[in-house]
């Protein structure tokens, strides 16, 4: 009897568990449809990137900085207040923010070739898929490597600010070299952390489905950044 109670709690378990994932992954191709589609409209026409970003008379204009700076806010509010929210408003919120992320990456169409976009893309998704398996399926626990990580990539993050006064291709170089591994350490670290999540029977519908949003949403920034750091090392400029 108890043999039977529990195969069928396992059996539960690993249809929460899927249930979940998909949702991440929805949430997560969502956001990469959402942001290349926005991304390769804009940067695709100088005329648009140009109406857009700059101002009739010269200059950079406002809109610039709302978009520089207004997905990083955004996805701080999702993360830090998702549980306040209902998940239409978490959905909206996640769609915003994915738009403003494709007006921010459509420089690149504008910076890169097409061939090494495509390119830099699918290796990015091969490493990317690579270290979410392994995430999912170690049987380390990664907290202490994920804690180093991320001050890794503060003290990352403190080096850009300063390269921007600094002007310094190699530490440029460094920074981008560095990311590679903290992005891709990051994504198996978050994967665990998803599957943890995902096993616990605790948790009612709403509140898997808005950490669902949360997982996917931060599946696509670091795939995003890890997208971003390979370009620099593989990207050909547009002729």
């Amino acid at each position: 009897m108890n043999d039977i109670l529990d195969q069928d709690h396992q059996g539960y378990t690993k249809e929460l568990t899927r249930e979940f994932f998909r949702n991440v992954y929805g949430y997560m191709f969502l956001a990469l449809a959402i942001s290349g589609g926005v991304a390769f409209y804009v940067g695709s026409s100088e005329e648009i990137f140009a109406s857009i970003f700059m101002k009739p008379n010269g200059g950079i204009s406002g809109l610039f900085y709302v978009v520089i700076f207004a997905p990083m806010l955004l996805s701080m509010l999702i993360q830090g207040g998702y549980r306040r929210f209902s998940i239409s408003t978490l959905t909206g919120l996640f769609v915003v923010y994915s738009g403003l992320m494709g007006l921010m990456l459509s420089v690149i169409f504008l910076a890169f070739s097409m061939e090494s976009i495509a390119i830099t893309f699918f290796v990015s998704a091969g490493a990317f898929a690579g270290m979410a398996v392994l995430g999912y399926t170690t049987k380390t626990d990664l907290t202490n490597f994920g804690s180093l990580l991320y001050m890794v990539f503060i003290g990352m993050f403190l080096a850009m600010i300063v390269n921007l006064f600094m002007h310094s291709e190699m530490l440029d170089y460094v920074v981008s070299f560095i990311g590679v591994f903290v992005f891709t350490g990051l994504t198996a670290f978050w994967m665990q952390k998803l599957k943890n999540a995902s096993e616990d029977t605790m948790l009612d519908g709403v509140e898997r489905k808005k950490m669902a949003l949360v997982g996917g949403m931060t599946l696509y920034i670091l795939f995003v950044n890890l997208f971003l750091t390979l370009l620099r090392f593989t990207g050909g400029s547009r002729d």
